[in-house]
């Protein structure tokens, strides 16, 4: 089976070891997922990613897999952004979509396709006719790492790419729905460095915390705190079906307001 095609971008998109400077420059969130596609910044993640799409297990022996940075998925005009940790080994490094082809996706899918954020409550492959409403899926970091663990400096570099989608989706974007200590403090870091006023100390991690920061521009945005959907998390019950729809129903609630 196939993976997503590679999303189309600008004319001389330049040298993919330093595409997260040129972030920046992308006009649209098109071009920033065709930039984000091309990247090949952090040497680790690249041999990784690369290295999980040539020595797949049984199940996936016939996918061709993407094995690149991952780009962001969902409605161009969003009001809620989905904040995750970085994609899948043999998720979203398999198929190309974030949340896309393991169980932690199908259990965000369902949730969101409750709330009327999702067309079906599943998700397959990047071509199984998922549609998001009003919210889009971004992460930290865009390539899969060893151990689920990039390093700070990995994060750092991605965060070019998380800090120009929110500038792209600012005029619509109300809420972060943040799965996950690590997209929280990966969010808050760079909130902090774009401008915005994040509280000091800043405000920790936890389902269903809650906080309002503004920026110097006059925008605002409220992050919502979710435990990731990780199995570690489902199959223990520390997140339960009915928890996961609280907080999209909340974020629903906050941009209606």
């Amino acid at each position: 089976m196939a993976s997503r095609s590679t999303p189309a971008g600008p004319e001389g998109a330049g040298d993919p070891g330093t595409a997260p400077d040129r972030a920046q420059q992308a006009r649209s969130l098109d071009e920033l997922d065709a930039l984000i596609a091309s990247c090949r910044a952090c040497p680790r993640l690249v041999a990784w990613r690369e290295e999980v799409g040539r020595d797949k297990p049984p199940r996936y022996r016939d996918w061709d897999y993407w094995a690149r940075a991952v780009p962001g998925f969902g409605d161009p005009a969003a009001s809620i952004a989905v904040v995750g940790l970085a994609p899948a080994a043999h998720g979203a490094n398999r198929t190309g979509r974030l949340f896309t082809g393991d169980q932690s996706g199908d259990f965000l899918f369902a949730s969101m396709h409750r709330a009327g954020l999702a067309s079906q409550g599943w998700a397959r492959d990047a071509d199984d006719g998922l549609e998001l409403h009003g919210a889009r899926l971004v992460a930290p970091v865009h390539c899969a790492p060893p151990a689920n663990k990039p390093t700070p400096s990995e994060r750092d570099r991605c965060g070019a790419y998380l800090s120009r989608e929110l500038e792209l989706l600012a005029p619509t974007l109300r809420v972060a729905v943040v799965l996950g200590g690590f997209g929280w403090q990966a969010l808050l870091a760079r909130l902090v460095a774009d401008g915005w006023k994040v509280p000091r100390p800043r405000p920790r991690f936890g389902h269903g915390a809650e906080i309002t920061v503004d920026h110097t521009d006059g925008r605002s945005l409220t992050l919502v705190g979710c435990f990731h959907p990780s199995q570690h998390n489902t199959f223990t019950g520390r997140l339960t079906p009915a928890m996961l729809d609280t907080i999209f129903l909340r974020a629903r609630d906050l941009c209606a307001a």
